[in-house]
């Protein structure tokens, strides 16, 4: 009997989606759907493989029991010989026919008139009937012989064929069961995956939260009132302040809240070129630098958005402790992340540039503490309308 084993069910790339989930979910309905089908085809074939192999037992059994009574009709042949013969000899011993009847018994021949004469006289009507008998029973029997032969040949290939059929099913059904279980697999660590974004941006949005609220408790507590077109230290509440190397802009350690300088409208806040991804610009609205645009880059958190209106007393982001400090000065025009120390080709790597001297006496003429030139005199010149502080 063909037995049927059924194989248990057993790397994403990319962002994980619902929309992926729910794509993987789908396969593996239809995947189960097709297994459960395929899983009726299989015992649908196996139940066909058995009944073949008992047909084929059952033509085995008839032929071997033909072959049995066609031994036996041949022996009894045999033996209704045997007995017409004994009467032939009887008959001859008492004299019933001449002595011509000894070549009936000497050569076995019945060609001659006389042995044919004497074979009538000896073999009376019953026997002879009864050998008649014998030999049409032989011949129903070779028939039904070579009948049932062709019939055991016939059930053979029909077992060779369900056993064919039944192994391509089970194997089609062990590879859907293992593709399932690949899918479901794919489910679970997509599901995880998801957890684990969903977690994180939890966690992203509690610390924009918890920024937002020190934002608001440092500009509550660094608040300045500055005089009609003045512009504030944006750095008066930075912890460890250390003024670094003057640039394209003005480089700074430390942590805390940044402010904007002076009043003005949020241009940008990211930008993928400059390390952290974080570039906020603003174009100022008063003072002598009006129209011009500001920029603070690198590790910061902004906490404004694009199109928002900002004051002295605005943070504009959370500086942290990163492997990069900060950088602010002097953006171009567009604010998207090109620096006017860039636009005049004035930065080739680490040397200071006028626009960023510039920017340095600007943040110390409001009482942070200026950068370090790396060169003297800086790299550049200023446009002649440039405001100097």
């Amino acid at each position: 009997m063909l037995v049927v084993a059924f194989l248990p069910a057993a790397a994403l790339a990319g962002s994980p989606s619902s929309s992926q989930v729910s794509s993987d979910q789908s396969e593996a309905a239809q995947l189960e759907a097709r297994i459960a089908q395929q899983g009726e085809l299989v015992q649908s074939l196996v139940t066909s493989y058995d009944q073949a192999q008992a047909h084929e037992a059952q033509v085995q059994a008839q032929l071997t029991a033909t072959e049995a009574r066609l031994s036996a009709d041949r022996a009894t042949q045999a033996r209704a010989t045997v007995v017409l013969r004994q009467i032939a000899l009887e008959a001859y011993t008492t004299g019933a026919e001449s002595s011509q009847m000894t070549a009936l018994f000497a050569g076995g021949s019945a060609s001659s008139t006389v042995e044919r004469q004497a074979y009538s006289v000896v073999a009376n009507a019953s026997v002879r009937n009864a050998i008649d008998a014998v030999q049409i029973d032989e011949q129903q029997t070779q028939s039904d012989e070579t009948q049932l032969q062709a019939e055991q040949v016939a059930a053979e290939a029909s077992v060779l064929q369900l056993a064919t059929q039944g192994k391509a099913a089970q194997e089609a059904l062990d590879q859907d069961n293992a593709l399932l279980a690949q899918v479901k697999g794919n489910i679970q660590t997509l599901l995880a995956a998801i957890a684990q974004q969903q977690a994180e941006a939890e966690r992203a949005a509690e610390q924009q939260m918890a920024a937002k609220a020190a934002a608001q408790a440092a500009s509550v507590a660094f608040t300045v009132t500055p005089s009609p077109g003045e512009y504030t230290n944006p750095l008066r509440a930075i912890n460890d302040l250390v003024p670094e190397r003057i640039d394209q802009g003005v480089d700074y350690s430390g942590a805390g809240p940044i402010f904007a300088i002076g009043n003005g409208v949020v241009l940008s806040t990211v930008n993928s070129g400059w390390p952290g991804g974080t570039f906020i610009s603003y174009r100022l609205t008063n003072g002598p630098a009006d129209g011009l645009v500001v920029y603070a880059a690198e590790d910061i958190d902004p906490v404004v958005s694009v199109g928002q209106t900002v004051s002295p007393n605005t943070t504009i982001g959370m500086m942290y402790e990163g492997p990069d400090g900060i950088e602010t000065g002097w953006s171009d025009p567009s604010g998207d992340g090109e620096t006017m120390a860039r636009d005049y080709g004035q930065f080739s790597g680490g040397n200071s540039t006028a626009f960023g001297a510039n920017f340095s006496d600007l943040l110390a003429s409001v009482g942070a503490p200026p950068g370090i030139l790396q060169n003297n005199p800086p790299t550049g010149s200023l446009p002649s309308n440039w405001p100097q502080w």
